[in-house]
């Protein structure tokens, strides 16, 4: 077997195995979230959020459109501060800059300040 028939037999069976695995995982909705972003955004959004009392929240959905599309300011945050870890959020929100600062617990979400 000449080596341009198997690199034609190698080629066929490896897009036919994508067709397959693209099929499978585009009925479980699976997502590849390595990153640090969104590991943290996926660790936030599936915990319950409390509000502070300091602020007066009457759209929950802003926050949550800016957990879901918001980017981490690590240099700002405290990950590691005990007990819970401190993460500033940046998001663009009808061309306004709109920063969330969260405290990450064990079981809970807080909100402590949002910045227009």
């Amino acid at each position: 077997m000449k080596l341009i028939q198997r690199i034609g037999y190698y080629l066929g069976g490896f897009a036919i195995g994508l067709i397959i695995l693209a099929f499978f995982f585009n009925k479980k909705k699976t997502s590849c979230s390595y990153g640090p972003q969104a590991r943290v955004l996926k660790n936030i959004n599936s915990k319950k959020i409390v509000y502070s009392e300091a602020i007066k929240i009457n759209d929950s959905t802003l926050v949550k459109q800016i957990l879901k599309k918001g980017e981490i300011n690590f240099p700002k945050s405290n990950a590691r501060k005990k007990p819970c870890g401190l993460y500033v959020i940046e998001s663009n929100y009808n061309n306004n800059i709109i920063t969330l600062t969260l405290q990450n617990c064990d079981s809970v979400v807080k909100l402590i300040d949002l910045q227009k």
